[in-house]
């Protein structure tokens, strides 16, 4: 069993930090929801590496919001709840469609620039958006606009102290009641920092993938805390594979926006067929979990490692002025977005699952919170609706800070119990066992499951387990031990859900089940698996 905590401290022998709110990790989620809680709160914002270290930053696509005047809540609602394969919470898609639009307007108040056509803003549709409702900034970068202007605002912000390069070990609970974080100083040091409320920011798990479009801090060390400190994590098996990432000799598995397709580029194998027809009526536009097993089966009957995208046929000027990121990169490695069919393959993009959440962001342990990817709101389902992470982010950031105000000042002076005996045994290198990892997860918990692949890779992955009982005390190590759980719960929550729902694809159960499958996986570090039903949508 994974052990409440991942090391052994004494807390009254620790020095401690009072701050009102702590926030675990940058991104949307982190620097928005600490610049709003900075209004009545001290408020202390750790990062494993830096304000621009996050997945934010590599969104291309936009954020979806309801903004022009042909759209309306209802049909990004209807839109959301149809991705989402009936496992969306109505409340939260409810929530994420109304609040979107403020949300928005809050962040274009804190300096980002989004794109505009004749002073209006300049909106485009993705894959299973029925209007145009993204907003983007210099074309593809919008997620680099919004962090830049939000880490601007966090930085001159008197009232938010920023620790880089800090790693959060664990949270520290007492009767149910989240306490605060242990954490750890860049020379190896370690603290006790105390908070009325705790925000779990920290992104997501694509580095348990092999090929992600992730970057590096994407370890899952939330879930894992989370999960250690007795949350519910709901919905692991729903991981979203992004259809298209680039798939070159030499490049890292750069993103190539689902907006490229949106504008018009095509999918072809490698004998140069356009094959969409073949799988999904909305072509290049079906859902990503379509368009990522069609380009899988393309690619194993080909014999191929990759397929092509094609947009050799829209304006050259069109093609650089809305993607002038994408164009530059694959420019890098000699690619030309105008004239070149791109190598493309479906990578680790999004972890729709996490810590199960209420619509105020709160968790079942009190004071303790999760924004952005690592939370399950209700809101992505079976699957994720394309920029709908973004406006997550932001509108249960607000509502996390409104529910903060309202709550008392933490009374308690908790202890620390650990249940398990630690041996300094020699670790084989950890670089070593997260490739075995990563490994085991591209095999048998990838685009398409089975129940005999799936135990195969659950039993690999328990053969890891004694890891804690070693003496951590490297942050790869403690990477290691958070991706190790998170690589387990995933993996346990595939095999018990026995349907083909969304993202989660078994080839021994093709069909969506609804009669028995309506409903969520919830896994919980003592009560192990329960199921959680769905009121109706």
């Amino acid at each position: 069993m994974i052990p409440r905590y991942l090391v052994d401290v004494e807390l009254d022998k620790l020095p401690v930090i009072d701050k009102d709110v702590i926030v675990i990790g940058a991104g949307i989620a982190g620097l928005f929801t600490a610049i709003r809680a900075s209004r009545h709160h001290s408020v202390l914002m750790i990062t494993k590496k830096s304000l621009l270290d996050s997945n934010t930053r590599y969104a291309q696509g936009g954020i979806a919001a309801v903004i022009s005047d042909e759209d309306s809540p209802a049909y990004h609602r209807q839109d959301t709840l149809i991705a989402g394969a009936g496992l969306c919470s109505d409340e939260a898609v409810d929530v994420l469609v109304h609040e979107g639009p403020k949300g928005v307007h809050s962040l274009i108040k804190m300096g980002t620039q989004f794109d505009q056509e004749n002073g209006e803003f300049a909106l485009t549709k993705e894959g299973a958006h029925s209007q145009r409702r993204i907003l983007h900034a210099n074309g593809d970068a919008t997620g680099y606009e919004i962090v830049r202007a939000l880490s601007e605002n966090a930085i001159a912000n008197e009232k938010i102290e920023v620790w880089d390069d800090h790693f959060v070990i664990d949270l520290v609970t007492q009767d149910g009641e989240c306490c605060g974080a242990i954490v750890q100083k860049p020379g190896g040091e370690r603290l006790f920092v105390r908070g009325k409320a705790t925000i779990l920011c920290s992104g997501g798990a694509g580095q348990l993938y092999r090929y992600t479009t992730n970057p590096e801090v994407a370890t899952g060390d939330g879930v894992a805390m989370a999960y250690r400190a007795g949350a519910y994590i709901r919905d692991a098996e729903f991981v979203q594979f992004h259809p298209t990432a680039l798939c070159y000799p030499g490049a890292p598995r750069f993103l190539i926006s689902e907006a490229v397709r949106g504008e018009g580029a095509v999918l072809r194998n490698i004998k140069g067929e356009r094959f969409m027809d073949r799988y999904h009526e909305q072509l290049e536009l079906a859902p990503r979990d379509i368009v990522a097993r069609a380009i899988v089966s393309e690619m194993e009957a080909t014999k191929s490692t990759f397929v092509y995208l094609d947009v050799t046929h829209e304006p050259v000027e069109m093609v650089k002025h809305r993607f002038p990121t994408i164009y530059e990169y694959c420019l890098k490695y000699g690619l030309d977005l105008t004239s070149d069919w791109i190598p493309v393959a479906p990578a680790m993009h999004y972890m729709m699952g996490g810590v199960k959440t209420d619509l105020n962001g709160e968790t079942n342990i009190k004071r303790l919170f999760a924004c952005g990817e690592v939370s399950s709101t209700g809101v992505h389902g079976a699957n994720r609706l394309a920029s709908n992470s973004l406006s997550e982010a932001i509108v249960f950031g607000r509502r996390i800070v409104k529910r903060i105000e309202h709550m008392p000042t933490l009374q308690k002076e908790p202890k620390f119990y650990n249940e398990v005996e630690r041996n300094s045994a020699s670790m084989q290198a950890v670089v070593e066992r997260r490739l075995k990892l990563q490994k085991i997860m591209v095999r048998y918990v990838g685009l398409k499951r089975s129940e005999t692949g799936l135990k195969k890779g659950l039993e690999e992955l328990k053969r890891q387990l004694p890891i804690f009982q070693s003496i951590l005390t490297e942050r790869e190590e403690f990477e290691f031990a958070n991706m190790l759980t998170c690589a387990t719960l995933m993996t346990e929550a595939a095999i018990t859900r026995e349907e083909s729902r969304g993202a989660h694809y078994r080839e021994d159960f093709p069909a969506r089940d609804d009669r028995v499958w309506r409903k969520h996986t919830v896994l919980h570090r003592t009560k192990g698996m329960t199921e959680e039903r769905i009121e109706d949508v």
